[in-house]
C-alpha cells in the first residue's frame, strides 16, 4: 500500500509516517518512480508505535525498544526491560514535578482570589 493508504488506515499523516521511516521505526520498499510502498504489517506497527508515543517515548526510546518487538531474545528483552523501567522512572519523576508545580499553582490562585476579595470587600465597604 502506498504512504496515503497507511495514513487513512491508521489516521497518522503521512508526514509522521515519513518521520516514522527516517527514525528507523518502520520500513518501505520503493517502487520505480521512488514512491513508497508498505505492507499491511505496518498497520499494527503503526498503531503500537502510537500507543508508545501516547505512553510519553519518544523516537530515540522507541527504536531502542522495537529489537524486542522485531527479534524477541533474551538479551533484546533484558536490554527492553531496563530501557521501560528507565522510562517510567523518568515518567513519575516528571508527575512529581507536575504535582508541585499544580500545588504552586493552587497557592497562586488562592491569594489571587483573597486579593480579589480585599477588592470586593473594599468597594462595598465605600
Amino acid at each position: 500500500m502506498r504512504i496515503g493508504d497507511l495514513s487513512g488506515r491508521t489516521g497518522v499523516s503521512a508526514r509522521s509516517l515519513r518521520y516514522y521511516e527516517e527514525q528507523g521505526l518502520i520500513s518501505s520498499t520503493r517502487s520505480a518512480g521512488g514512491q513508497r510502498h508498505y505492507t499491511d504489517s505496518e498497520v499494527d506497527r503503526v498503531a503500537f508505535i502510537q500507543r508508545l508515543y501516547a505512553a510519553g517515548l519518544s523516537s530515540r526510546t522507541i527504536a531502542e525498544l522495537l529489537p524486542c518487538v522485531d527479534f524477541p531474545s533474551e538479551e533484546h528483552s533484558g536490554a527492553s526491560l531496563e530501557r521501560m523501567e528507565e522510562e517510567r522512572r523518568r515518567l513519575s519523576d516528571h508527575i512529581d514535578d507536575l504535582v508541585h508545580t499544580r500545588g504552586s499553582l493552587d497557592e497562586l490562585i488562592a491569594a489571587a482570589r483573597s486579593h480579589l476579595d480585599g477588592f470586593s470587600s473594599a468597594t462595598t465597604s465605600a
